[in-house]
């Protein structure tokens, strides 16, 4: 969701496809596998956080259970400044015998590098308490840039979030912050609250729990979450919320939707929220069962436009139509749905159920979810409207630089692994010409790759490798390249004879078209090294209205010569 602000982007002149980045040491150590991250698998997280409205500042207790996959080194901890972290206390189990250890630890920016006294074995296991307070960054905004959020709702209640993709969810918490290691068990979150206030808090997971501590005066909300789960999507929702909730007879049988709104929106929620289980509907039917059962969906209103928090979906769409009540592919379909409701839970497939290891890879997410937008149109108003909505979505497009980005920096590529990279998906589900077996494909994915992290060669991979076709080199022309391919052709109207090649392409690009003109179905398989040459017997045949069907199935520029 964060990089939907290059809707608007578009508008802004001059920026460079060539322009390099300098990366930093910083970087590396945020968005790669080193040997201080690499020697253990986190497999759960239990965060207790305790936020104060006033100064705008949190203090809490983070314990990580982990697992021992290589003989360890030191130990990075991730936690972005000015947020300070108190102690770092290893607890190891060996044999039954319980050993604490206070760990000596120092900052490096962003970081912590902690030093294990214990020298494990493969296979052993540990857990590690971080203690951390104060005030963390404040998102300017949100969710277009990451940090906390201090805002007050229409009766001066607090409401209070996060917002934290790409910046990393270790500007609330620390944790191992890289998409490549989801916690295996998925994670506990309890927030403390001041009963004062009057408010609740609502998180990831099904299982809820309010508990009110006489002690210290204060309220604990705690969920639960039993799935694997992204470090960015453990969110928090503290405000003046109402509930209400439904079962939804899905693919796996009864699945838990719950709604949380603001108590003054609780009647227009109600009323935008029939969507919901129209929305699952679709994308079960599209992609397979929605993957996280055991957790629940959750619809949550948010102090922000909106993002894809597993089983807690952030919503802040002004309970209207389209997005913020326009329609972005200018087709007039957009305005039928909520987009919000329709593309945040779409990535509860593609983003949360398949997750890449590096954002580097992030149209996986994007693309395929700025697809599921064409679909949810074709599903409830036929495919003659998704292929409208997504010929009308390209106008965002601005090849400025390659989808895929740089590895291992934490550095995302072009603001196209949205329009882009679903365009492409539309144009490989053309060319394989068979909707059954791209649906198949597409469940496949969320079944084969459940609940796994991935890299953008195993989806491609699979894709080729279950469509029968070969589509590497379409995967490099629209990932790695800032070129559109050229669908050049001249018909010779007495010889009836049409001549045709792809240009402006990379070599060997030779993605197959599939499209109908004058009620005849073609299927052409063109090359980048030579013309061919096809004997077309059509009364009056037009080259424009040939050049604008190809295009409405492809995106792809078409020149008559």
């Amino acid at each position: 969701m964060k990089s939907i602000s290059i809707l608007f982007s578009f508008l802004i002149l001059g920026l460079s496809a060539t322009a390099q980045t300098v990366f930093t040491k910083a970087d590396t150590l945020r968005g790669s596998l080193n040997e201080n991250r690499d020697w253990f698998d986190v497999l759960k997280y239990d965060i207790h956080v305790t936020p104060n409205f006033e100064s705008k500042s949190i203090q809490g207790v983070v314990l990580w259970d982990a697992m021992v996959v290589k003989i360890n080194k030191q130990l990075q901890i991730d936690l972005q400044q000015p947020l300070i972290i108190d102690q770092v206390i290893m607890i190891v189990n060996k044999k039954g015998l319980l050993k604490m250890d206070t760990l000596t630890f120092t900052r490096d920016g962003n970081i912590a590098i902690a030093n294990p006294t214990t020298l494990f074995q493969i296979g052993d296991s540990f857990n590690l308490l971080i203690k951390y307070h104060g005030i963390p960054i404040e998102a300017v905004r949100p969710p277009w840039d990451g940090g906390w959020i201090w805002k007050k709702d229409t009766n001066g209640n607090p409401w209070i979030s996060v917002s934290c993709q790409g910046l990393g969810a270790s500007v609330w918490y620390p944790c191992k912050d890289i998409q490549s290691d989801e916690p295996d068990n998925g994670a506990v979150i309890s927030i403390q609250l001041a009963k004062k206030d009057n408010i609740k808090a609502i998180a990831n997971g099904s299982i809820y729990k309010e508990e009110k501590l006489l002690a210290s005066d204060t309220t604990s909300f705690k969920w639960i979450v039993k799935n694997p789960i992204n470090n960015y999507n453990i969110i928090p929702y503290i405000g003046d919320y109402v509930n209400w909730y439904e079962k939804y007879k899905g693919l796996k049988g009864d699945l838990d939707v719950n709604y949380w709104v603001l108590r003054e929106d609780s009647v227009k929620a109600r009323k935008q929220f029939t969507q919901v289980p129209q929305m699952i509907k679709a994308f079960e039917y599209w992609f397979g069962p929605y993957p996280f059962y055991e957790d629940g969906f959750k619809m949550i209103q948010s102090p922000h436009l909106g993002m894809e928090h597993q089983s807690a979906i952030a919503y802040g769409n002004k309970f209207a139509n389209g997005y913020l009540g326009r329609d972005l592919s200018g087709s007039g379909w957009g305005l039928k749905w909520d987009f919000i409701i329709v593309h945040e839970s779409g990535h509860e497939w593609f983003a949360n159920n398949i997750t890449t290891k590096d954002i580097a890879d992030m149209w996986v997410h994007e693309g395929f979810t700025n697809y599921s937008e064409t679909l949810f149109t074709e599903f409830y108003y036929g495919k003659e409207a998704g292929n409208e909505y997504s010929v009308g979505s390209r106008r965002t497009i601005r090849n400025d630089k390659p989808i895929i980005g740089q590895y291992g920096v934490n550095k995302e590529g072009s603001g196209d692994i949205y329009a882009k990279a679903g365009s492409m998906i539309h144009n490989i589900r053309h060319s394989m010409n068979n909707d059954n077996l791209f649906r198949s494909i597409l469940i496949g994915l969320n079944k084969d790759f459940y609940h796994q992290t991935v890299t953008t060669q195993q989806i491609e991979n699979y894709i080729s490798n279950k469509s029968g076709i070969n589509f590497s080199k379409v995967f490099d022309q629209y990932l790695r390249t800032i070129q559109i391919p050229v669908f050049s052709f001249q018909y010779d109207e007495k010889e009836q004879i049409l001549t045709y090649q792809w240009k402006n392409c990379i070599a060997g690009f030779d993605m197959p078209l599939h499209f109908t003109y004058a009620s005849k179905h073609f299927e052409f398989l063109p090359t980048d090294y030579q013309p061919q040459k096809r004997l077309i017997k059509i009364t009056n045949f037009d080259t424009k209205t040939f050049a604008e069907e190809i295009k409405k199935q492809y995106y792809v520029e078409v020149i008559i010569e």
